[in-house]
This record gives structure tokens, C-alpha cells and sequence, in this order.
């Protein structure tokens, strides 16, 4: 099996900046894309950013120019560093990682438990 465990969300005053880790570990044979997703309460979880094992990286209108996402795939972990944070940025922030778990195998996505992420107007 593979696990996420994120890390790095906390509370924090609009205009400031957090960096969260997703760490994966487990049976990983190699990890395809890599990225971010958040839910507001009463909302759906979206998109933030994502990012391939090449380092092509996509990100959601509403954070371009502010987040940035990055990966060390020596160990396995992304990265999203977030500044000029906002209200509306307030959510839990889960990771995910399509994962080959041996040669040949298909990937499956797995998904961290989430971290909040609280911006104070």
C-alpha cells in the first residue's frame, strides 16, 4: 500500500505565506503526476496545481502568480508554497499521487487525509 502525510497547513494573516509537504511512502515503484486539490466547506473539492514527474506544472486560475508547486522525487514528496495568501484561500488542502507500485503495473491514485489551511482577513 502507499501513504500520503501532508504537513504544513496552520493559520495564518492575509498577505502571509505557508508551505505544505506531502510526503508518499509505501510500495512505489515510481509516482506519475503529483498535486494539490482544497475544499471550502460546503464546496467541491478542486483543483490547485499539479505537477508531472518531468516537472510540467498546471495550475488553477485563482492561484496563478501566488502558489507554486515543486517535487523532490528522491524522496518522493510535493511541495506547495503559497504566498499572498487570501480569505478565500481558507480550506483543507489534499495532496494526491498516481502511483506505479511495480513495472508494468497500471497507476492508482492515492490521496492524503488533508491539512487545514486557515487565512484571517
Amino acid at each position: 500500500q502507499v501513504q500520503l502525510v501532508e504537513s504544513g497547513g496552520g493559520l495564518v494573516q492575509a498577505g502571509g505565506s505557508l508551505r505544505l509537504s506531502c510526503a508518499a511512502s509505501g510500495s512505489i515503484f515510481s509516482i506519475n503526476a503529483m498535486g494539490w486539490y482544497r475544499q471550502a466547506p460546503g464546496k467541491q473539492r478542486d483543483l490547485v496545481a499539479t505537477i508531472t514527474s518531468d516537472g510540467s506544472t498546471n495550475y488553477a486560475d485563482s492561484v496563478k502568480g501566488r502558489f507554486t508547486i515543486s517535487r523532490d522525487n528522491a524522496k518522493n514528496t510535493v511541495y506547495l508554497q503559497m504566498n499572498s495568501l487570501k480569505p478565500e484561500d481558507t480550506a483543507v488542502y489534499y495532496c494526491n499521487a498516481h502511483v506505479r507500485m511495480a513495472w508494468g503495473r497500471p497507476t492508482y491514485t492515492y490521496w492524503g487525509q488533508g491539512t487545514q489551511v486557515t487565512v484571517s482577513s
